[in-house]
Formats: structure tokens, C-alpha cells, sequence
């Protein structure tokens, strides 16, 4: 980037860069307040993951596998047994995570495919995991691919952020898919 003809140079033994990254500092620490992503040992203190897996824990965020059961393209998939859950091309997968969540009421989740299957051709369409949280969660997979993408039980396939909240939330999550320790289909059809 080119600062242009009339913003004056700095060197690095100027004062003025110094000074300038404790004005961004003060900008960054101002507009985020006290909202911050939890680190690896913050997570394993005050989050909630059953069965935790240490291999799953990263700097930011933890792991989460897959789970028991899958339902592919309408078919409802036992992974334990079968092993693995297998998404044809252009085919739309739910799949429970392995983990349980529980999640305080001043921390919600972020949740992002792992790189690996986006570059499979995965996509991933993930809510929120709002405060107050608890339970398996059911995700939502596609298939963009021309190839079949197989996803084994106990496989880590997407990665859960937590980040705090400025304060606890006034109305922490008790929705309908709370507890769920199955695959859940939306209960948006059954209000029909």
C-alpha cells in the first residue's frame, strides 16, 4: 500500500509507529470489549465436552467428530455399526456430532467445515450455537463434488470456536433442539 506523496516517513527508529499501533490497539481492545475467542486451556476449564478428546483440542477451538447416527439424502444411517457415513455427489447429509456441548450462558459456539473436506467438495450450513447450549449437535452437509465423500465415526470434521460474550445472556438457549442426544430433523415440518 502506498501511503502517497504527503504522508511523512517513518522509520523504525521513530516514535510514531510505536505510537500509532498503541492507538490500534486501543481501537481493537474498544470495539471488541470483553468478547474474546477462548483459547485451548480456557476450553478445557469451562467447556463441557463429553467424551473429550485431547487429540481434538487446538489453539482456538476443539474438534468435533462424527457421531453415531447420519441421515443421507432421506436415509437414516446407524455410523457406529455401519462405520462410516458415505455423502454421494450432490447429496445432502445430517450428521450428529460424537460430543456433547454445554456451553455457559456468557460463551456462545462458532462452528466452520474443516479444511480438509471443503477442499472434498463439503460445503457446511452451521447456526449458531447460542449460550446455554447443551446437547449433540446435528449439522447440516453437502456434497458439491463429482466424488463420493466418507466420513468415518469418530473422524474429526469440524472445528467449534467459543467466544465469550461482553455478559451472560439474558435469555440463554431452552429452544426445541436442546438436550438433543440424537439426529434431529428440523421441527419446523412438524408445525405444519
Amino acid at each position: 500500500m502506498n501511503p502517497g506523496p504527503s504522508a511523512p516517513k517513518a522509520d523504525a527508529q521513530s516514535p510514531r509507529p510505536r505510537a500509532l499501533k498503541k492507538v490500534i490497539t486501543r481501537s481493537i481492545n474498544k470495539s471488541c470489549g470483553d468478547k474474546m475467542i477462548l483459547p485451548d486451556h480456557k476450553i478445557r476449564k469451562e467447556i463441557l465436552i463429553e467424551p473429550f478428546n485431547e487429540k481434538s483440542l487446538q489453539p482456538a477451538g476443539y474438534d468435533l467428530r462424527v457421531g453415531k447416527e447420519a441421515m443421507v439424502n432421506g436415509k437414516f444411517i446407524d455410523i457406529e455399526r455401519e462405520g462410516k457415513v458415505i455423502i454421494p455427489p450432490k447429496g445432502h447429509a445430517l450428521v450428529l456430532t460424537l460430543e456433547r456441548v454445554k456451553l455457559p450462558d456468557d460463551v456462545m459456539g462458532d462452528m466452520r467445515l474443516r479444511s480438509t473436506f471443503a477442499r472434498e467438495g463439503l460445503l457446511g450450513s452451521f447456526a449458531w450455537v447460542d449460550p446455554g447450549w447443551d446437547g449433540n449437535l446435528t449439522l447440516a452437509l453437502f456434497n458439491s463434488s463429482e466424488e463420493e465423500v466418507v466420513l468415518h465415526y469418530g473422524e474429526r470434521f469440524v472445528q467449534i470456536a467459543f467466544i465469550r460474550l461482553e455478559e451472560p445472556s439474558s435469555k440463554p438457549d431452552r429452544g426445541c433442539y436442546q438436550g438433543s442426544q440424537h439426529l434431529v430433523l428440523s421441527k419446523r415440518k412438524s408445525r405444519r
